[in-house]
């Protein structure tokens, strides 16, 4: 099949008038993400063990399932809005790699600081928010800020519960003209365009934590 420029002009402002639909969902998962991990760090973290396990249980049950299979199991036994659908399945799925970040930060602050917050009379949620989380939190903001591209590339899975993002816009076009060369391989590269700006903040933010005082000797654990 020959590129057909005439084409690709003709459907690119279809194709680009599903960005909202695509970012909208990144936006919506990643703070889903971010959110729960953190809640899921904290319980898998309790001193009561049976929520422990069992938080932990969730996690590694969530983690070993594709998040398609999920994505087709809560859209076909809830009756949400495929958008909404898409949005959860994707926050949660990626909450559990994102509490593993959290899990890494949290360890790399050293023990000492439990015992120095005690001797201040600080209560355990005081301790969470005025010690651990924030000397916890900056080093891996890197990393999580990795998860946010790996989300927006995980968007075109939405595409199979009739989310109108780009890839399933792009599919649409095909199946109407018989012609997916364009259609695809404009999707690809718009993904390639919102990406890179991304990517390279990511890089400015890997220099700035690698500048934390303390942040150099403690790493992070994954």
């Amino acid at each position: 099949m020959t590129w057909d420029w005439e084409f690709a002009f003709e459907v690119f402002p279809e194709i680009i008038s599903a960005i909202g639909v695509t970012i909208g969902a990144t936006v919506a998962a990643y703070f889903i993400s971010l959110t729960l991990g953190l809640v899921l760090t904290l319980l898998r973290r309790s001193s009561f063990k049976p929520l422990s396990l069992l938080v932990a249980g969730i996690i590694e049950f969530i983690r070993m399932t594709p998040p398609l299979v999920q994505l087709f199991f809560i859209y076909f036994a809830f009756d949400m809005s495929p958008f909404v659908t898409g949005a959860i399945v994707l926050g949660v799925h990626y909450a559990t790699y994102v509490s593993e970040v959290y899990r890494s930060g949290i360890e790399s602050v050293p023990a000492s600081q439990w015992e120095a917050s005690k001797a201040l009379n600080f209560s355990t949620a005081q301790t969470w928010q005025k010690v651990v989380l924030p000397q916890a939190i900056p080093p891996v903001i890197p990393m999580l800020g990795n998860y946010l591209i790996v989300l927006f590339k995980e968007t075109p899975l939405l595409s199979g519960i009739y989310v109108l993002e780009m890839l399933a816009v792009a599919q649409m076009i095909g199946s109407d003209t018989y012609r997916f060369l364009e259609p695809v391989t404009i999707v690809g590269f718009l993904f390639l365009v919102l990406s890179y700006p991304s990517a390279l903040f990511i890089r400015y933010l890997e220099k700035r934590s690698g500048q934390l005082p303390g942040s150099s000797e403690k790493g992070v654990k994954t």
